[in-house]
């Protein structure tokens, strides 16, 4: 079996490096990776590649940012000659990035089954970006590989067959347990004086959340309010990096002695920083997943999840935009008063021989 193996973002790599590692122990499967260069990332170097023993892109198709239609235009065209010449017998895609769904497109009007990673994950809001490519492709999928059985639930309310779902677990948490041993020699504490389950680590990159200036002064302020009672740490996003610039915000955060900004940390620096940390308020999804598995307080800064296990079992809460909240939720945690949570079933690090073991038996044939 021929599998063309689909990542557009480093995020992507991360999830998709378990999945080839298997494929490439399996006699019957041939793994061949694709990046599609939806976003370049400079913190993907060599580095990123040896340190994380991630396999290197077989195919570049280099497409680059622009907007979302023409984006997705330009993979499909790109992608529909990869297709052409190398002929898979499946494509795999993951996660809810626009490669997700072009390849997905093409996958389905080239009549080449499609399997999709990560599959029945809904925040039933339209206006982002990921849902649209969520229900496109699981639309067209010939086998759903959900991580829980909430996203089985969902595709079974949309009418999906239950013979193409299969809840195999979340893949995000085989990277996070054997990576875990590595990151625990960070040195990204002792780089900023942090003591472990003595900090908070933020991150925030969210168009609604970094967009607009008297949104971002609401947090700056609460977040002033915060680092007055524990250090923060805050690894910034470029988008949200400029647009602190561009709002004058850096003047605020130079008064604010507690708060730390860094630049965009590597996987392991950055896996440090979460696993000791005491708190994290984030607008991110996977960190909504790691943190329940590590069992650690989030609070979330959205008004909806597509991972709402994290919230119903896991240690995840969801503030939305309310900084009111959001300071409440803190103190709670700072105070020990925070639930305990459950890790959800197959979020064990094995999901990847599991994606294989259905792959294997599901479309063989």
């Amino acid at each position: 079996m021929k599998i063309l193996n689909i990542v557009g973002a480093r995020p992507n790599f991360m999830k998709i490096a378990p999945v080839m590692a298997a494929m490439y122990a399996h006699a019957d499967i041939e793994p061949v990776l694709l990046h599609t260069g939806q976003h370049y990332d400079e913190n993907m170097s060599e580095q990123f590649f040896r340190e994380l023993n991630i396999p290197y892109p077989d195919i570049n198709l280099g497409i680059g940012s622009d907007s979302q239609a023409k984006q997705v235009a330009k993979i499909m065209e790109k992608f529909d000659d990869v297709c052409n010449k190398e002929k898979p017998d499946i494509i795999l895609v993951v996660g809810d990035v626009n490669s997700t769904m072009a390849c997905s497109l093409v996958a389905a009007k080239s009549g080449i089954k499609l399997v999709h990673l990560e599959a029945g994950l809904r925040s039933n809001d339209r206006s982002m970006p990921e849902e649209i490519n969520r229900l496109v492709t699981d639309v067209l999928a010939d086998m759903l590989l959900t991580p829980s059985e909430d996203a089985s639930r969902n595709l079974l309310r949309e009418g999906i067959s239950p013979e193409k779902i299969v809840c195999v677990g979340n893949i995000m948490i085989d990277t996070l347990y054997h990576f875990l041993p590595l990151s625990a020699k960070s040195k990204i504490l002792e780089k900023h004086g942090l003591k472990e389950k003595e900090y908070i680590l933020l991150t925030m990159h969210r168009p609604s959340n970094v967009d607009q200036k008297e949104q971002l002064e609401r947090y700056f302020d609460a977040f002033n309010i915060i680092q007055k009672k524990i250090p923060v740490i805050f690894p910034v996003h470029p988008r949200t990096m400029k647009n602190i610039d561009a709002f004058g915000l850096d003047r605020k955060i130079r008064t604010m002695h507690n708060f730390i900004i860094e630049n965009t940390l590597g996987y392991l620096d950055f896996q440090k920083l979460t696993s000791c940390s005491r708190l994290v308020i984030t607008d991110s999804g996977g960190i909504q997943e790691e943190t329940t598995v590590m069992k650690i307080p989030c609070i979330t800064l959205r008004e909806n999840t597509e991972r709402p296990i994290t919230v119903s079992m896991g240690t995840n809460v969801i503030a939305g935009s309310d900084t009111d909240k959001m300071l409440e939720y803190v103190d709670a945690a700072l105070n020990g008063k925070w639930k305990s949570g459950k890790v959800p079933e197959k979020w064990d690090g094995r999901t990847a021989q599991r994606v294989i073991d259905a792959i294997v038996k599901g479309m063989s044939g």
